[in-house]
């Protein structure tokens, strides 16, 4: 490496690593806004620390005459902008994560995006750290990245911050200005309750304040940036808390050993700790506590362990073990604080999936109730929400899980969501409260259930959702099958689109939002009726699969049959009787499916009719055919 050894290291190297070993470790990220210079002040610590090696900063000096932003100067930020976009714009779009270390500490720092689109990858760096530095450009001050960014780090838990006011060269190292950008920050941070913060001017570039203090900031009596960090005081309440262990692993190796793997969250164990199973509620003891290097006689948060337990229980992947007098709540419906990161806005009702620890399960975001302003902290109405928007929702799941307020518990009250269809990463959100609906309101069981009222009928109920553009011929082709079912002695109900906004659904419009919302209820009817015992005929456009896979998953299997009823879009147009693609082609009806909202046809449907091909009565009469087939309707 490019710079001389400690003394130690040549003297006792066992002693160097004992020392290194046992050294307090501080996760920062640094953050800001586009090219306040975040990748340079961490190419400046690293090289400073002697942490670059000479291939490296031989291809440092190369790269830095290639690119020019510096003349004959090194490019500290060409050590931490690894992808090529990156280097090739002058801005980070992925969170690298850097390792540096001085005598008294070590340190891991995500260097996050500060372009408003990235703002979802600085949520990520932000998740596991202690401490933010927050850069400010001396030339621009207080912006509204800088805001963002500084609410997300309070809501994220982060209690320490640091605000670099960098390029302080470029103003000739004014003290007017930082005190101004001083002041305005430590006004907004106060609004959002962030106590803990350390104002210092830097020159990332030039070094000044970085490492040791600079005579170019004489009216600055405080510590450089690596001072502070070495000495600030991190909290550390994790052993503090009640003690959680989310299951990752079953561990069975043999028919002699069975126990519960994963890392703790919270809290300490030992042997002969009561310990609770949530959300099933069963309790047990403590046996062991088994790692690769043998038994512990107690384990903290932070350590990978894997536990045994003194009784039989039924303990699987995404339970949580838990200390039994104080065990995590278990809820389905919550508040919580949503941070939107998907490219698709957010809508009410659409099914997601919500992983928060190991466990994984379906939710919906059934009600946002504001969304913040980042520059005023005013609440504001929010029907959707779009990409890096912030709002406070209320948020449910199709079945209890265990959680803690993420004030109390980062890992058990922080979760994501994930779209169901590409897997991707769409929100970031942290648990508040369980909703007290969510224990008021229960299941009321009945003394007839469907199965008794299927057999009173002597039928299969089944909800056969036709699906397609408008004027493909669904509710044609759906009222020909009911007749048709109806005279050979079915108990059929028909749902239609059209018919149910005269009532049920009257108070919504065409916006994606209210489409989702319009298949959200006739779903909910329609599961209504299967209970009933009778076969539904729901004619719907439905043009999203997440909806119609939403609707699917509210009944049991082999129940939800999906009829795709599929023609061309110009035979559509042909047909449509009542005017509407013209309007909508003249601009007179907006969001109309197939113009300008999509449509997303089934990949798989039970039924596919091409009805541009086969006229609506065969087409009826071949979807009563299937439903003849024994085992469908009846045995």
């Amino acid at each position: 490496m490019a710079h001389a050894m400690d003394d130690l290291v040549t003297e006792d190297i066992s002693e160097y690593l004992r020392r290194h070993e046992h050294k307090s470790m501080l996760r920062f990220i640094t953050c800001g806004s586009v090219d306040d210079g975040k990748s340079t002040l961490i190419g400046r610590l690293l090289y400073d620390s002697k942490l670059v090696f000479e291939d490296h900063l031989a291809a440092l000096e190369a790269d830095s005459k290639r690119v020019g932003t510096q003349g004959e100067g090194l490019d500290f930020a060409l050590l931490v902008d690894g992808l090529a976009a990156e280097r090739e714009q002058g801005i980070t779009i992925d969170v690298a994560y850097r390792f540096f270390t001085t005598d008294r500490r070590k340190f891991i720092v995500a260097d996050t995006p500060g372009h408003e689109q990235y703002t979802r990858n600085m949520v990520t760096g932000a998740s596991t750290a202690d401490l933010a530095v927050i850069l400010v450009d001396a030339r621009s001050g207080v912006v509204t990245q800088t805001r963002r960014h500084s609410y997300l780090v309070s809501l994220l838990g982060i209690r320490h911050v640091v605000v670099a006011v960098n390029k302080l060269d470029l103003v000739d190292y004014s003290e007017e200005v930082f005190r101004t950008i001083e002041t305005d920050y430590l006004a907004f941070a106060s609004q959002i309750g962030i106590d803990d913060v350390t104002c210092i001017p830097i020159s990332a570039l030039l070094g000044d304040n970085v490492t040791t203090r600079s005579d170019n900031t004489p009216f600055y009596d405080g510590p450089s940036l690596v001072q502070h960090l070495e000495e600030v005081v991190v909290d550390d309440d994790g052993p503090g808390k009640p003690f959680r262990l989310p299951v990752q692993w079953v561990n069975r190796p043999n028919l002699d050993f069975r126990g519960f793997s994963g890392q703790i969250v919270g809290g300490t164990v030992r042997p002969g700790d009561r310990v609770r199973v949530v959300p099933s509620g069963t309790e047990s003891t403590v046996a062991r506590i088994v790692t690769a290097d043998g038994d512990l006689d107690e384990a903290a948060a932070g350590q990978s362990v894997t536990l045994t337990l003194a009784d039989e229980v039924d303990v699987s992947r995404g339970d949580v073990i838990a200390q039994a007098t104080d065990p995590p709540e278990v809820a389905d419906q919550f508040e919580c604080h949503l941070v939107w990161m998907g490219e698709e806005p957010m809508l009410p009702g659409r099914p997601y999936l919500l992983k928060i620890g190991t466990r994984t399960v379906g939710a919906t975001v059934t009600h946002p109730k504001y969304k913040i302003n980042i520059n005023t902290l005013e609440h504001e109405p929010a029907p959707t929400l779009e990409l890096n928007e912030i709002a406070v929702c209320n948020i449910s799941t199709d079945r209890p899980i265990p959680f803690d307020p993420y004030v109390d518990n980062r890992d058990m009250g922080g979760f994501i969501l994930i779209d169901r269809y590409t897997n991707a990463t769409i929100g970031a959100g942290l648990l508040t409260f369980e909703l007290r609906r969510s224990q008021n309101v229960h299941w009321q069981a009945t003394l007839i259930d469907g199965a008794a009222r299927a057999r009173s009928l002597h039928q299969h109920p089944k909800v056969l959702w036709f699906t397609g553009l408008s004027g493909a011929g669904k509710s044609t082709i759906a009222s020909l099958v009911e007749r048709r079912l109806h005279d050979l002695g079915f108990h059929t109900y028909l749902l239609d689109g059209d018919n149910l906004r005269h009532g049920l659904n009257r108070d919504l419009g065409f916006t994606d939002a209210d489409r989702v919302e319009n298949i959200r209820r006739a779903a909910e009817v329609g599961r209504i009726l299967v209970d009933g015992g009778l076969v539904v005929l729901a004619s719907f456009i439905s043009p999203f699969r997440s909806e119609r896979q939403m609707a699917r998953d509210l009944f049991d299997d082999g129940q939800f049959i999906e009829v795709h009823i599929d023609v061309p879009l110009a035979v559509a147009e042909e047909r449509d009787r009542k005017g509407l693609y013209a309007k909508a082609r003249r601009g007179e009806l907006s969001n109309f499916t197939g113009i300008d909202s999509p449509y997303e046809p089934p990949r798989s449907p039970e039924i596919h009719i091409d009805a541009s091909a086969t006229s609506t009565e065969d087409s009826a009469e071949r979807i009563v055919a299937y439903l003849l087939e024994p085992g469908v309707l009846r045995d």
